[in-house]
C-alpha cells in the first residue's frame, strides 16, 4: 500500500538543468573545457560535485576541488532565485498531503542551494525527510540516499515511490527497491524508460500520472 512519495530535486521539482549548465560552462571555459549538451549528460548531470571535479580535474587537490565546485555553486544561487516550480507540480504536492502520505527529498545538491531552491520554491516546510548525499557521505546512483530517506519514514520499498529525472537518480531509486517515475525535464524518455522506470511523464500535469495513481492507490 503506498504510503510515501519521494522526490529528487534539480530536474524534478523544477528545471534547473539550464542554470547549471550555464554556470559550470562559466567555469570550464576558464579551464578551456568546451562542453554541449551531450558533454554534460555524460560528465555531470545528477552527479555529486565531487564526483564531477574528480572526473574533470583528478590533478586538483581535495582543497582546490571544492573551490572551484563552491565557485560554480555561488554562481548558481545568484540565478536560481527565479525558479519556478515544474508544471503541475503545486497542485500535485497538495494533492499528496490531502492523501497523508509521508514525502520525502533525496537530491545530490549541496546544503545551500537545497535550502534556497526550496524556499524559492515555498516547500522549505514541505517534507518529512530532506536527504543529502553530502551529508550522508555517499551519492546516487547508490541506492544509500533513498535507503536512508525510507529508514526516516520508517517504511518499506514497496509502500514507496520515487520520482527522479537523471539516469544516476532512478538508478539509485530502482536499486533501493522502489518504484521510480521518470521526469523527462532533463533526458529524453527513452533514454528514462531503458533504465526501468514505471513509466514517463513530461511534468505532473500528466493524465498517465493521474491515472496511474487513481488507479493503483484508490483502496
Amino acid at each position: 500500500m503506498l504510503k510515501a512519495i519521494l522526490f529528487d530535486l534539480d530536474g524534478t521539482l523544477t528545471n534547473t538543468d539550464p542554470l547549471h549548465y550555464q554556470t559550470w560552462a562559466h567555469v570550464l571555459e576558464s579551464y578551456q573545457i568546451p562542453i554541449n549538451s551531450n558533454f554534460y549528460k555524460a560528465h555531470i548531470s545528477g552527479k555529486t560535485n565531487a564526483e564531477i571535479v574528480q572526473d574533470l580535474f583528478p590533478q586538483l587537490s581535495p582543497e582546490e576541488g571544492l573551490k572551484l565546485a563552491n565557485l560554480k555553486e555561488a554562481n548558481f544561487r545568484e540565478l536560481a532565485i527565479n525558479l519556478e516550480p515544474l508544471a503541475g507540480l503545486n497542485e500535485f504536492l497538495s494533492w499528496v498531503k490531502n492523501q497523508s502520505f509521508k514525502t520525502g527529498l533525496v537530491t545530490n545538491a549541496p546544503r545551500e542551494n537545497t535550502d534556497l531552491m526550496l524556499n524559492v520554491l515555498n516547500l522549505s516546510d514541505y517534507f518529512d525527510a530532506v536527504i543529502l548525499s553530502d551529508e550522508i557521505g555517499i551519492g546516487k546512483p547508490n541506492p544509500a540516499p533513498y535507503q536512508y530517506c525510507l529508514d526516516q519514514l520508517n517504511i518499506l520499498a514497496e509502500d514507496a515511490i520515487a520520482f527522479e529525472d537523471s539516469p544516476s537518480g532512478i538508478r539509485s531509486a530502482i536499486a533501493a527497491g522502489i518504484k521510480t517515475i521518470g521526469v523527462a525535464s532533463t533526458h529524453d524518455s527513452k533514454s528514462l524508460n531503458d533504465l526501468g522506470v514505471t513509466f514517463v511523464v513530461e511534468d505532473f500535469k500528466s493524465s498517465l500520472l493521474w491515472e496511474y495513481l487513481s488507479g493503483d492507490f484508490t483502496d
